[in-house]
């Protein structure tokens, strides 16, 4: 993407923490606009509008019903807002760009999009498979299942957000960066045949290989192309500030190259960047990478 083809942007913060283990995401768009964002964005051609942040409440109990779903009401109520505002945005014809927060807020990301783009492409790159469902999750964490609620499986509460049951398309649909997955994972992504490019697969090919591949999945036959970047998806070396860091990730290099590669291919209509634990982090330096992945995204290049 660049500015010759949408110069609006609008910023979108979400600093929902109650889906993950760990407290500290919350802090995670704070930490973005600190790294001057906007400023940087501006600097490339764009119009910033940013929204401010869908700011959830804090429960006093994790479980408000008979599921073993973790905050399943305030975070329905979150992903709800989110879905709104997403599709107010892109009926404006602006660029969404949300802030996490943890992943759960994939799922209302996600769900504004398809009110607009029913045959809409998506490139997750995480470190976690995110399709389990309460039958599946260990923990009961909602944002190991963002992946799974948009593939029509979980929860009626969230499956319901947005109130249409838009589902996402199988073959649409490519994982990158993918090394910690949980067997009941395992068994639905081959199920469903959802791409999945591993670390083992980036290594033996190269990024640039592979990016070509999931680009040309992606945005055949669709009408947009969502890029959902859990943070974790890179090595814990370059970005330390994430909840539930696996060694073996993706380098600096490798996601830059990445981003720079659908900069190129110019089919990016939306994007999100989660998981940026500021608890965890070392002078904010995983926001600061998280903006210049952003940068890289939406074309600024070296020359």
């Amino acid at each position: 993407m660049n500015p010759s083809l949408n110069r609006l942007v609008s910023i979108i913060g979400v600093p929902l923490d109650l889906g993950a283990n760990h407290r500290g995401v919350d802090i995670g768009p704070s930490a973005v606009r600190y790294a001057q964002l906007e400023e940087h964005l501006q600097a490339l051609g764009y119009s910033i509008e940013d929204k401010g942040d869908i700011l959830p409440n804090k429960p006093n109990c994790s479980y408000l019903d008979e599921s073993n779903l973790k905050y399943l009401d305030e975070i329905t109520r979150v992903n709800t807002e989110l879905c709104a505002i997403v599709a107010e945005e892109i009926s404006r014809n602006r660029f969404p760009l949300v802030l996490g927060g943890d992943h759960s807020i994939a799922i209302g990301t996600i769900s504004g999009v398809l009110q607009h783009k029913q045959r809409l492409g998506v490139l997750w790159f995480d470190a976690h498979g995110d399709i389990n469902t309460a039958e599946t999750s260990p923990s009961g964490n909602i944002h190991g299942m963002p992946v799974a609620v948009r593939f029509g499986l979980g929860h009626e509460r969230l499956l319901g957000i947005g109130g249409r049951r838009v589902t996402l398309n199988p073959q649409k649909f490519v994982m990158i960066g993918v090394r910690d997955l949980d067997p009941g994972e395992k068994k639905l992504l081959k199920k469903l045949g959802i791409t999945v490019y591993t670390m083992h697969e980036i290594d033996l090919f190269g990024m640039a290989a592979i990016m070509e591949k999931a680009i040309r999945q992606v945005s055949d036959g669709t009408d947009g192309v969502h890029v959902s970047f859990d943070m974790d998806a890179m090595d814990p070396l370059h970005a330390p500030g994430v909840g539930t860091p696996v060694l073996g990730g993706l380098t600096y290099r490798e996601s830059h190259l990445a981003m720079e590669l659908l900069a190129a291919a110019n089919i990016v209509t939306s994007a999100e960047f989660v998981e940026i634990n500021t608890v965890l982090d070392h002078r904010n330096q995983t926001a600061k990478v998280a903006v210049a992945l952003i940068r890289s995204l939406l074309g600024e290049r070296t020359l």
